[in-house]
């Protein structure tokens, strides 16, 4: 099997890194946080939970994915008062039936210092 490196928008591809990477029916989508389509960072917690949401879903697409695939994402949160917030986006954000493992880590402060959110994604495409 050969990976895949996945950009949905090669003229916005991020230098070092593929936005997802593919393997046979292995997705795994980079950590994305909630920049919309001219990078600039979006609101606050809910509407960045939102705008990452649906870049992860880009990335999804992008490798012939959705949603509906994702076993496990990993939520990394400036402040933990915002888990509230994020979590109830989370939770709109996948069908009922269809709810990833999922884990939520605070850390001090993400790589673009607006950034209050970042999510990574695995999901598993039927074979």
């Amino acid at each position: 099997m050969t990976k895949e490196m996945i950009v949905p928008n090669p003229e916005r591809k991020p230098p070092g890194f593929a936005p997802a990477t593919k393997l046979g029916n292995l997705v795994f989508v980079s950590g994305h946080i909630g920049v919309d389509e001219t990078g600039k960072v979006v609101g606050g917690i809910r509407e960045q939970a939102q705008q990452t949401f649906a870049n992860v879903e880009t990335a999804l697409k992008a490798a012939s994915a959705t949603m509906d695939d994702v076993m496990k994402i990993t939520c990394f949160l400036v402040a933990a008062t915002d888990y509230k917030a994020y979590a109830e986006v989370r939770e709109q954000a996948f069908s009922p039936n269809s709810q990833p493992a999922s884990s939520t880590v605070v850390v001090k402060q993400l790589v673009r210092p607006e950034a209050l959110i970042e999510i990574e994604a695995t999901a598993v495409l039927d074979s």
